[in-house]
């Protein structure tokens, strides 16, 4: 089994005010089961593990506490990236004009990491995980191009297109290869680690509020995950719309405030 190359994602992180209220609409929407309590022990941060249906992790949420939104913590998805030596990531990505957010450290048993920012400002973590005893070759797969209940798809729209694109190939391995026109947005340009396309980088559109990224989570189906997200109280803000190789798309927000995307086939779609 191959280690997740630099600059892959490896972990993503949802940040709620109300985690209860936070699983019980992920739980009906994507199909996870999520933790019903924090798996930290002792209680100093609530943060519970994100469960898919075949026993694998998608993530985690951590519950926004009243010090962390008095510091402008709010709802969001979080992504992050595995850097083999955290410190010297940090070092280089502040010396191009990304900011440091949370100081490269160690968390006992979990892996050391840092919360950082590129130019523009887009938070995301850098991390290098402690491979657990019992399973010293583990892999992340909470990335997948094409399961369900994993993120298919990263997607960064930005105010900065270009800087960005050489932002992150630069320091993440990453390569741009492709693009897909979008009219008065300019292109849609498709990033890839290792040949596998991750996601793309594109204009920020007007009406957006700042850049950031967006994490396609994957359903089994997008029309009963419509269903689920308008019965548990979410917003579509765009979509679902048809994306090339025939499967859809949607842009949501999760009743919290977390902004999240959707991807899946139609069930009833003709193939």
């Amino acid at each position: 089994m191959m280690p997740n190359p630099e600059g892959s994602f490896i972990w993503y992180e949802l940040m709620s005010p109300d985690p209860d209220a936070s699983k019980a609409f992920y739980d009906a929407v994507v199909g996870w089961n999520i933790e019903a309590q924090s798996s930290v022990p002792g209680g100093a941060v609530d943060y519970r593990m994100i469960t898919r249906s075949d026993g694998g992790n998608a993530g985690g949420m951590l519950k926004l506490d009243a010090a962390m939104q008095a510091h402008g913590a709010r709802p969001m998805w979080l992504g992050y990236l595995y850097a083999e030596d955290v410190d010297a990531t940090v070092a280089v990505i502040g010396e191009d004009g990304g900011k440091t957010l949370i100081p490269p450290h160690d968390v006992p048993g979990i892996g050391r990491f840092a919360m950082v920012t590129d130019p523009v400002g887009v938070p995301f973590y850098v991390m290098k995980p402690t491979p657990s005893a019992d399973k010293p070759d583990a892999v992340s797969d909470v990335f997948s191009v094409d399961q369900p209940q994993h993120v298919r798809w990263n997607e960064l729209s930005t105010i900065d297109q270009d800087g960005a694109v050489a932002f992150f190939t630069r320091h993440f391995g990453w390569t741009q290869e492709g693009a897909m026109p979008m009219g008065e947005l300019g292109d849609y340009k498709f990033i890839q680690r290792d040949g596998v396309g991750i996601g793309a980088i594109m204009n920020k559109p007007p009406q957006a509020p700042m850049s950031g990224w967006t994490y396609y989570i994957g359903v089994d189906d997008i029309d009963r995950a419509v269903s689920a997200v308008t019965a548990g109280g979410g917003q579509i803000l765009f979509g679902p719309m048809e994306i090339p190789g025939g499967e859809f798309s949607l842009n949501g927000m999760d009743p919290q405030g977390a902004a999240f995307g959707l991807v899946g086939p139609r069930k009833g779609a003709k193939v």
